[in-house]
């Protein structure tokens, strides 16, 4: 089956997860679409984080199926292909500049020049010729630079697990609006938040995660927030 073939980017099709006996995820299931920004809320340990580490291949599923871009994880791929995402605090490199770990990854793919890489640094707010190491950065710097490292290659699926996490004020403000510029690239987004501020100005769809079960949350869409202002 390819992309092409498909009305949905990402479809979780009644996906279970057991670790031993304890069922973590129960019969979950989800679609999203390109261009489309999905949150989920729910309590720490309900699941959220899993059913993430789930759809990127980090963890198999018990039962059911996970397809990104018309691709089986765990079957056709052991991960989505063009996938960007923060799962739990960003882990680098401290003892290197920011600059020098995003083109430590970035030469894993070889995609990108150093010359994006450093937009990609200015875009979230980064200075390129920063010599201070990672170590020595800011809770909210890291979460910055977190977020470049996830956006770099320009990935068709984002899957962001608080990615507001240390920013200020003016940090939120940034990345939500880079957010919404890769939504309108026709980017699929799929993003946690504890924050229902973030939740209601970037999602269109919101599910709240609870004990392991995946509930749609009904209410208005964004585009009709939209129509309505």
């Amino acid at each position: 089956m390819t992309d092409a073939g498909i009305s949905e980017y990402v479809a979780v099709d009644r996906v279970t997860k057991k670790f031993g006996n304890e069922l973590v995820l129960k019969e979950t299931t989800m679609t999203m679409r390109r261009g489309k920004v999905y949150g989920i809320v729910g309590n720490n340990g309900s699941g959220k984080t899993v059913l993430m580490k789930c759809i990127c291949g980090f963890l198999p599923v018990t039962s059911g199926s996970i397809r990104v871009g018309g691709k089986y994880i765990g079957r056709d791929t052991d991960f989505p292909e063009s996938l960007g995402l923060i799962i739990e605090t960003p882990g680098f490199l401290t003892e290197y500049t920011g600059i020098k770990n995003l083109e430590i990854l970035a030469d894993l793919n070889r995609k990108i020049s150093v010359k994006e890489i450093r937009k990609v640094l200015q875009r979230v707010g980064l200075d390129p010729d920063l010599k201070k190491p990672v170590a020595k950065y800011s809770l909210g710097m890291r979460q910055r630079l977190g977020i470049a490292q996830a956006i770099m290659e320009n990935p068709d699926f984002l899957i962001l697990d608080e990615p507001f996490n240390g920013l200020d004020k003016s940090g939120v403000v940034d990345i939500r609006s880079i957010l919404l510029d890769l939504k309108r690239r026709g980017k699929t987004i799929l993003l946690a938040s504890h924050n229902s501020t973030d939740i209601e100005i970037l999602c269109d769809e919101v599910y709240e995660m609870d004990a392991g079960i995946l509930r749609h949350m009904a209410g208005e869409t964004v585009q009709e927030r939209e129509r309505m202002t």
